[in-house]
Formats: structure tokens, C-alpha cells, sequence
């Protein structure tokens, strides 16, 4: 921006995310009126001004002179809503095949066809030049098109039995960092939600939670943790809380901490004044709830950049050595975060 005022620089003032701003200043859903005009009139006290848009980028003069698609892969159970962290991934992964003059082919893959190992069209009859694969999918179903030895790339997860470049969020370290700003404001008794073997995310984001009990001390109780979703990878709509409560719980993520406030007051418990709650990845959701929600802040749109980078250097030397890239976020403060209340 001329005047060096930026979208997050918005955000952070109002306690929302950049996604949120974005969609402020662009009339686009997912925010209330109020948040809307409240977005538009703090832009204009700063002088916020929109930046021209991007230059394309150019892909390699191989690659350029050639064109073709990138297929963009994801399971039905991550994609289907409009709004969702992976609806706007994928659409940022989108936008980035189109900087470099290459076409996107999206396809969602439905739960049958990853139980039967059917792949997808797209793959299979070679109408793509490469792969990004959004999300998570069964470790057979990864194998099954790893044999059509097709340039791939796995965002936001990892595969142990893969060796495929992937992109990922900084999960370890940033649910160590969140379940820490817990331990500091004098939380003593701290709970994790998610499935922890359901995604790779997930799995880190617990092994980052359980760091911060260790270091500080703290007792890992297993009936603390808690599931979030079914086998087949959708989400519950009842948690099964223990009797004896934590005083605050970390979420694996903003849609689930959304539906964990919600059972907790449906119990008649305050957030946070009873028991903090914490989220991760700042999509609309977190600001939709009351109170919103501290969540980690995932950078989107360089997760997208760095995915479509490394395919493109992937088809252009397959060869490469298999790299998994991470991208750090960071924590932002609303509402649903607070000291435990006193006995």
C-alpha cells in the first residue's frame, strides 16, 4: 500500500482475521453488517487504499510453452461447503495456477471411490500435467496414485509411506505455542480436542499440546482428550466431556472449537469465564461465534504460492530431492481465552 497500511494491519486492530477484512473491503459473504461496516470505516480512518493487483507470475519457459492443467484433489469430506479453510485453500491454489498462465481441473474424490481405490479422471486418463492433493486422503489411496507416477504434492498433510513434497501449516510448534499462552495465564488443567490419528495436522497439533504439559509439568489425562469426528472422517455433533472438567481445552481447529463452545453453554458453562477455549486456523467461523475465538492464524495464500512453486519445480525436475515445507503462523487473540477463575 502507498501509505504502508495492510489488510492485516485491519484485522489485527479489530481482533478478526485477514480472510474476514478481505471479505469486508470486497462485499463478498461470511460477514455480518456490522462487521462489515465496522471493517470499512476503520479502513478509512487509516487510509487503507487497495494495492494494485499481482503480475502474473510466469511459470518456467518449459512449462509455459507447453501449458496444460494441474489437477487440485481433495475428499468430499473437507470441500463440499463453501466458506470452509479448504474451500479457501483450494481457492487460493486456484488463483496461484493462474498467475503462472496454467489451467486448474478441480475434483473431489467421495468416499466410496477412496474405499474401492477408483481414481479419479482426471489422473487416471493423464488430462493433468501434475497433482496437489488438499487435505487428506487413505494412505492406499495416496499408494494407488503414486503408481500413476504423475509430478504430486500434498498440502496442508504428510504421508509417512510417501516420499512427496508436501506443504503443511507449522502445527507442532504453533499448538505448542497456544497450549503455552494457556500455561501463562495460570491454566493448570488442559484439555485436547480432535481425532489425533484422523489427519497428520491433527496429530502434530497434539503432539505440540502434549511439549507444553511435559515442559511446565502438567498432567496429561487421556480422558481429556476427546474425539471430534467419526471414522469416516466427519465431524460429531456431541462431545462425550468427562465428569470432572479441565479449565480450558485446545482445539484442533476453528469449526470444531465452534461446536465445543456450543455444547458448553448448551451445559450451561461460560467461555471463558469457566473453561477457556482455543482454535486453529482463523476462517470465519471463528469470528462468527460468540465469543470469538483465539485461534492460530494459517498464512493461506503463501501456503498456496509455496505448493504451486514446488509442483512446478517438481515437474521440472522429477528427480528433485522430496521436501515438506512449513509455514509458520501466528496467534490471534479474541475472545475466548482467559485466566481460570478461582475456586
Amino acid at each position: 500500500m502507498k501509505n504502508g497500511i495492510r489488510m492485516s494491519d485491519i484485522a489485527k486492530e479489530l481482533g478478526v482475521s485477514v480472510v474476514t477484512v478481505s471479505n469486508a473491503l470486497n462485499d463478498r459473504g461470511g460477514v455480518s453488517e456490522e462487521m462489515r461496516k465496522k471493517i470499512k470505516e476503520r479502513a478509512s480512518e487509516l487510509g487503507y487504499r487497495p494495492s494494485a493487483p499481482r503480475a502474473p507470475r510466469k511459470a518456467a519457459p518449459e512449462i509455459q510453452q507447453q501449458g496444460g492443467s494441474i489437477g487440485i484433489l481433495t475428499s468430499e469430506r473437507f470441500a463440499n461447503v463453501r466458506g470452509t479453510f479448504y474451500w479457501f485453500l483450494t481457492a487460493g491454489v486456484s488463483k496461484e495456477l493462474t498467475y503462472c498462465n496454467l489451467y486448474s481441473v478441480y475434483e473431489s474424490i467421495s468416499e466410496a471411490d477412496e474405499k474401492a481405490g477408483v481414481l479419479p479422471r482426471i489422473a487416471a486418463e493423464r488430462q493433468v500435467r501434475g497433482l496437489i492433493i488438499v487435505g487428506q486422503l487413505a494412505t492406499d489411496y495416496l499408494e494407488h496414485l503414486a503408481a500413476l507416477h504423475l509430478p504430486m504434492l500434498f498440502l496442508d498433510f504428510y504421508d509417512k509411506h510417501s516420499e512427496i513434497d508436501a506443504v503443511i501449516s507449522d502445527n507442532f510448534y504453533d499448538s505448542y505455542l497456544m497450549t503455552d499462552r494457556l500455561v501463562q495465564l495460570g491454566h493448570k488443567k488442559i484439555g485436547f480436542i480432535g481425532t489425533v490419528t484422523a489427519t497428520s495436522s491433527i496429530h502434530d497439533r497434539f503432539l505440540g499440546y502434549i511439549k507444553c504439559l511435559m515442559e511446565n509439568g502438567l498432567e496429561y489425562r487421556q480422558e481429556w482428550t476427546l474425539e471430534d469426528r467419526l471414522p469416516n472422517g466427519y465431524s460429531l455433533t456431541e462431545f462425550a466431556f468427562p465428569e470432572e472438567m479441565p479449565t480450558a481445552f485446545v482445539c484442533n481447529c476453528d469449526e470444531t472449537a465452534f461446536r465445543v463452545i456450543g455444547a458448553l453453554q448448551r451445559r450451561e458453562l461460560r467461555v471463558p469465564e469457566d473453561i477457556s477455549v482455543t482454535g486453529y486456523d482463523n476462517y470465519t467461523v471463528s469470528d462468527m461465534c460468540v465469543p470469538a475465538i483465539t485461534t492460530v492464524e494459517v498464512d493461506l495464500a503463501e501456503m498456496a504460492h509455496a505448493a504451486v512453486s514446488l509442483l512446478l519445480k517438481r515437474i521440472e525436475n522429477p528427480q528433485k530431492q522430496p521436501a515438506r515445507y512449513v509455514i509458520p503462523g501466528r496467534i490471534i487473540l479474541k475472545q475466548s481465552m482467559a485466566a481460570p477463575r478461582e475456586d
